[in-house]
C-alpha cells in the first residue's frame, strides 16, 4: 500500500509519542511493533498506533508532519483524542 501518511505512535496512554510520515502505512506501523526501527521509538517503546492521516502526496505529508511537530504536546494529545480518545492501537485500520 504506497499512501503518504503522517502518524503518531505512543508508548501507552498520555505517554511518550513519536510523530513520523512513510509513503507506506501498513510497512512503517510493523517496523514501529517490532522495534526495527532504530532510535527514538524503539527506545521509548513507542508501539501503539494511536492517530494517523492519510495525504494526497508526500508533499502535504511532510508539511503536515512539520506542523504537528512544531506544536505543543498539549495539541499533539488534543489530536489523538479527537478521533481516538480511549488510546486504542489502530494498527488493525490499516492492514
Amino acid at each position: 500500500m504506497k499512501q503518504p501518511c503522517v502518524y503518531i505512535f505512543a508508548n501507552c496512554r498520555n505517554g511518550t509519542i513519536y510523530v513520523g510520515v512513510t509513503s507506506n502505512p501498513p510497512r512503517r506501523a510493523f517496523e514501529h511493533r517490532e522495534g526495527l526501527v532504530k532510535g527514538f521509538s524503539s527506545k521509548y517503546g513507542c508501539k501503539l498506533l494511536v492517530w494517523f492521516e492519510l495525504h494526497a502526496t508526500m508533499t502535504d505529508a511532510i508539511a503536515r508532519e512539520k506542523q504537528i511537530k512544531g506544536g505543543s504536546r498539549a495539541k499533539k494529545l488534543a489530536l489523538i483524542e479527537s478521533v481516538n480518545p480511549d488510546w486504542a492501537d489502530l494498527y488493525e485500520t490499516l492492514i
